[in-house]
């Protein structure tokens, strides 16, 4: 855990700098609208398309305008058939190339309505590149765990990101330190990148330190060494360098500023930012049949720009 030595006052003087030093993004920039969700799409939805979950969130996509879409936990009929209602939405730039999904599971009985796989996908309102996957450490469970990515095909160097990681602590900071890992070798061949997904750790949780640049430590919430920002950590209405909880769990369960428990992100690296950027959780939808919300994790929208060249 963080050993809370940095003072208040150098984390406000920081946190200025974050949101007031640049209100607009710089010239020659360009500004992305992410939306993540986890949506369960196996554990509540047993693999359903009609019961209130793909209305739910599709016209959330488009409402908020988002230009990048990340989701987890979806099976691949979820998949096809936010990938079918978006074309009608009249959402993508080009119908037939804004979509990417990775099984993390193969069918099997009792999964997604016994015939499907199981997986990430990512959406992109303009088209995209090749996709690449990256197998991160196994935690002996059957389900793998990798890093979905894809470039934007007008912008090569401009890469978005899913991830879903396991929730067993030990191995996940295997996959974080292995994440880490491939994020850098990015950032040194020359390529801006946008994460999303449910990591399954908390900002505050010691193998996170690794990713949060040290600019995002708060008094409450010490010791990071990486090089991300992570797009809701500049909040003040909720936790200073944390952001607001995206997990339904008893209020009990808190970390820092008592918000309870954060387990999505939207990572960028901090030095590719461009002037300010914000994220926000949403509230958990209702309207689907049969259960309380759609979802078990709140869905997580931020906007960043990248600065030009990248």
């Amino acid at each position: 855990m963080r050993t809370g030595r940095v003072v208040v006052l150098s984390f406000l003087l920081t946190m200025a700098v974050v949101l007031g030093s640049a209100p607009y993004a710089a010239a020659g920039s360009a500004t992305y609208r992410l939306w993540h969700w986890n949506i369960a799409g196996n554990a509540l939805h047993h693999g359903s398309v009609s019961d209130g979950l793909i209305d739910a969130l599709t016209a959330s996509v488009r409402h908020r305008d988002a230009d990048l879409v990340s989701l987890n936990e979806v099976c691949h009929g979820q998949y096809e058939a936010v990938l079918k209602r978006l074309r009608h939405l009249g959402w993508p730039a080009d119908r037939t190339n804004f979509a990417r999904f990775t099984p993390t599971l193969g069918p099997r009985e009792g999964l997604c309505r016994g015939s499907e796989a199981y997986g990430v996908a990512l959406f992109s309102k303009r088209p995209l590149g090749p996709a690449a996957t990256y197998v991160l450490p196994s935690d002996g469970a059957v389900e793998r765990r990798v890093l979905l990515c894809a470039p934007l095909a007008a912008r090569p160097k401009v890469t978005f990101c899913t991830t879903h990681l396991t929730p067993m602590s030990a191995y996940n900071k295997r996959q974080i330190t292995a994440l880490r890992t491939h994020l850098d070798a990015f950032a040194h061949a020359g390529r801006s990148y946008m994460v999303a997904g449910d990591f399954n750790a908390q900002p505050h949780q010691e193998r996170m330190e690794q990713l949060y640049a040290p600019s995002a430590n708060s008094p409450a919430d010490q010791g990071d060494r990486g090089a991300h920002r992570e797009l809701d950590d500049a909040d003040a209405r909720h936790c200073m360098g944390r952001g607001e909880r995206t997990f339904t769990v008893p209020a009990a369960s808190l970390g820092p500023c008592g918000s309870g428990v954060k387990l999505d992100h939207l990572l960028v690296r901090a030095a590719q930012i461009s002037g300010a950027y914000s994220a926000d959780a949403l509230a958990l939808p209702t309207s689907c049949s049969g259960m309380r919300y759609c979802s078990d994790h709140h869905a997580l929208i931020g906007t960043v720009s990248l600065r030009s060249g990248r």
